[in-house]
């Protein structure tokens, strides 16, 4: 296949260099999530921010991560917790609306800053229980999540660490958490498609990285099957610790 063949499947401005960057990234950072339980996809969003025109850069993170969670959530279906994925449905379709209609007006700055100490205060502070979170409390977490990841993109640290409090197994927290992710980023997807991005000029470099995420899902879930309760707790909050550090150092500079 020629070069020019190549760039004719491409969407404007992403080179085929970029191009083959995101796929292999993609594979990475998918299995990042999938073993740790957080942290893929804001690295994927950081490296996007190089290479895909800021103006689609939300609507194809989000796609390329509905695509990543979605294996995930597949895989691992026996553990997620379906109340709370229910629940956390109903709260993101009027946030997503909001969202929307939010981009633009708020202080991503501000955002990134409090949202970093929040996720620092949860994951390290000892705080109550959260076992017995309510279908509401998961419904609220799905409002504020989504109405913020239409603005700034990537949530699932917050999303992540509010989970992490009401499930104490690993993996229903990454199973759920996936799903979760899942229906946040396919409701912004519509959202998008129905504002009018055009999705159909980037669906050739789509497809390529949801096959290498699968793939990366695919190889981190068997890592975190072997991998012990106590370990993955450690792991988990320190990858939390260090989204939330760069979310502040983000928003302070």
């Amino acid at each position: 296949m020629t070069d020019v063949t190549l760039l004719s499947l491409l969407p404007d401005g992403v080179d085929v260099i970029g191009a083959g960057i995101l796929v292999l990234a993609s594979f990475f950072t998918s299995a990042l999530t999938a073993s740790a339980g957080v942290g893929g996809g804001l690295a994927l969003l950081g490296l996007m921010t190089y290479i895909v025109p800021i103006a689609a850069l939300i609507p194809v993170h989000g796609v390329v991560q509905l695509g990543s969670n979605a294996g995930r959530a597949v895989l691992m279906r026996a553990h997620i917790a379906w109340t709370c994925l229910l629940a956390f449905l109903l709260g993101a379709l009027p946030g997503a609306v909001l969202g929307r209609f939010a981009v633009g007006l708020l202080p991503e700055t501000a955002m990134e800053t409090l949202l970093g100490l929040f996720i620092l205060v949860l994951t390290w502070v000892r705080l109550p229980k959260m076992e017995g979170i309510s279908g509401k409390g998961f419904a609220v977490t799905g409002f504020i999540t989504t109405a913020m990841t239409m603005v700034f993109g990537a949530t699932g640290p917050f999303n992540a660490v509010v989970l992490s409090k009401a499930f104490t197994e690993r993996l229903t927290l990454v199973a759920t958490m996936a799903s979760v992710m899942t229906a946040q980023h396919l409701v912004k997807v519509i959202v998008f498609a129905i504002a009018g991005f055009a999705f159909a000029e980037w669906a050739p470099l789509l497809v390529a990285m949801m096959a290498t995420g699968f793939a990366g899902t695919w190889a981190g879930r068997h890592l975190l099957v072997k991998m012990s309760e106590e370990r993955f707790r450690l792991i988990f909050n320190i990858g939390l610790s260090l989204l939330a550090l760069d979310l502040i150092r983000r928003g302070l500079s």
